[in-house]
């Protein structure tokens, strides 16, 4: 297994964590106050975990899927980690503001 693919796969296990948490926050809002804005908010997030969770089973059981990943060279490997990177380091800015 190479480098990437594994920082990828902690990228995408950081990402369900930080949406799990996002989730319930803004489940726990939209619970209260019923607004479309917290509804939206809450279809985004849950978009994303199924995005991420499809993430998790490409890297970690598909062997097709990681043989091309491996194969192709660093330019796949390095975009698709940094995609996956860069969503966490987006919700994680987000679940810091929706926390704090």
């Amino acid at each position: 297994m190479s480098l990437l693919l594994a920082v990828a796969r902690g990228a995408a296990i950081t990402n369900v964590i930080l949406l799990g948490s996002l989730l319930y926050v803004w489940g726990d809002n939209y619970r209260t106050h019923r607004a479309t804005h917290t509804l939206g908010l809450l279809v985004f997030a849950s978009v994303f975990v199924v995005q991420n969770l499809l993430w998790l089973s490409l890297y970690g059981f598909e062997t097709t899927f990681i043989d091309w990943f491996e194969t192709n060279g660093i330019g796949i490997q390095a975009s698709l980690t940094g995609l996956c990177g860069l969503q966490s380091l987006a919700l994680g800015f987000l679940a810091w503001i929706t926390w704090r």
